[in-house]
């Protein structure tokens, strides 16, 4: 075992207090949450299964709003003493798959919409079918103004407990590079770029990046974009909505996110500094001290091996490690990963502040995955210290 590994296991788990437990429901489950039957069957199910808190989703990658019932399920869920955290998308505004949503109806967000680098060129990311979503660029006030009305809508639409940030990143390496971030990041250098994008990076024959003069200032300033974000729902939450909190998801593999300007690490963490890609101050960017509870996705197929890059009990390792204690850490998985459910939800619980679970559409037509989830939780509940096969 590690020195990490070993570190970890004697501090990981935390006594006191229920743990919360999330079951994830996605915009894929409106349509059975349509009904006060409905609800009530699903959230009696969660209950029995052993969850406390239900994530609901009310704004997929199309952009657009679904507010309808949400205080009917925040009123049955609280009769059930169940928490209920809304979760939005917060950057996209169309899906380039099925060519729907806020950027094909309305041309003044198609006007902020991201310009991609790619090898082949310079591509609007509307018009590229292969990506999730048509994100807004995070970078320009007009985006940030879009999501934070959104924001603003929702809180006072609902009785929520919590609010999940959602898509709240740039979609990959190869955004922004508009005229508008190209002035700002000059600005942010303290000077004009001769060559650009290279002085950023380049392609080569293979289309791999090759890195340019402001490679590692790059990545630190789109990085630095995403955390002012959460910093700035983080303070007007407060501010007006105190007892709700704020919960971010991302996936375990930090070190592979900077590409998409998420560094859900605190500002403690110094994780980056093995990697050729990070500035020597990138730990400024670290966005933990921002938020309630981070969510790490655990979202992988094999769940025990402290020493097993690839093991869920890796990852909740290396995100207590990152997260530093500055917030809560929760760890999640998906269903539909070919994992032992009950094995999954034992380690979130006992090797973490908590469980989500993504996302409740996989549980249909698969009774048995309620099943194995309560046994998790049952067994971690029974026997908190963790780490027991």
């Amino acid at each position: 075992m590690t020195a990490l590994a070993a570190l970890f296991v004697a501090s990981c788990a935390q006594s006191g207090a229920e743990k919360p437990k999330y079951m994830w429901m996605a915009i894929d489950n409106h349509a059975r949450l349509s009904s006060r039957d409905s609800v009530v069957y699903y959230l009696d199910k969660c209950k029995d299964t052993g969850f406390n808190w239900a994530v609901l989703d009310v704004r997929g990658c199309d952009g657009i709003l679904y507010l309808d019932n949400v205080n009917m399920f925040i009123e049955e869920a609280h009769k059930r003493d169940m928490k209920v955290s809304i979760a939005a998308t917060i950057f996209p505004a169309g899906s380039p798959y099925w060519h729907r949503g806020l950027v094909y109806d309305d041309p003044a967000i198609s006007r902020l919409t991201c310009l991609m680098y790619t090898p082949d060129g310079f591509k609007k990311i509307e018009d590229m079918p292969g990506e999730v979503a048509a994100f807004l660029n995070p970078l320009l006030p007009q985006s940030q103004e879009i999501a934070m009305n959104n924001i603003k809508r929702i809180f006072a639409s609902c009785d929520l407990d919590g609010f999940a940030l959602d898509y709240c990143r740039f979609p990959s390496a190869q955004a922004d590079f508009s005229p508008e971030t190209r002035k700002a990041f000059e600005k942010y250098v303290g000077e004009p770029l001769e060559r650009w994008p290279e002085d950023v990076f380049s392609y080569d024959d293979a289309g791999r990046r090759v890195p340019g003069k402001y490679y590692k200032q790059w990545w630190k300033f789109r990085s630095q974009i995403i955390t002012d974000f959460v910093a700035k729902v983080k303070a007007w939450k407060d501010e007006n909505y105190p007892k709700v909190e704020l919960e971010y998801w991302a996936g375990s593999w930090l070190h592979a996110l900077y590409g998409n300007g998420q560094n859900w690490a605190s500002k403690k963490a110094d994780y980056w500094k093995a990697y050729d890609w990070a500035a020597p101050d990138y730990g400024e960017t670290g966005m933990a001290e921002e938020l309630d509870v981070f969510m790490t996705g655990a979202y992988l197929e094999r769940v025990w091996g402290l020493d097993d890059l690839e093991s869920m009990e890796y990852a909740m390792m290396r995100s207590n490690r990152d997260v530093a204690g500055v917030c809560k850490m929760v760890g999640s998985f998906q269903i539909c990963n070919p994992i032992d459910l009950a094995d999954a939800a034992y380690v979130c619980l006992t090797q973490s502040d908590g469980m989500m679970v993504f996302d409740m559409c996989h549980t249909f037509g698969k009774p048995q995955a309620w099943d194995d989830l309560k046994r998790g939780i049952q067994r971690a509940e029974a026997c908190p210290e963790g780490r027991k096969k």
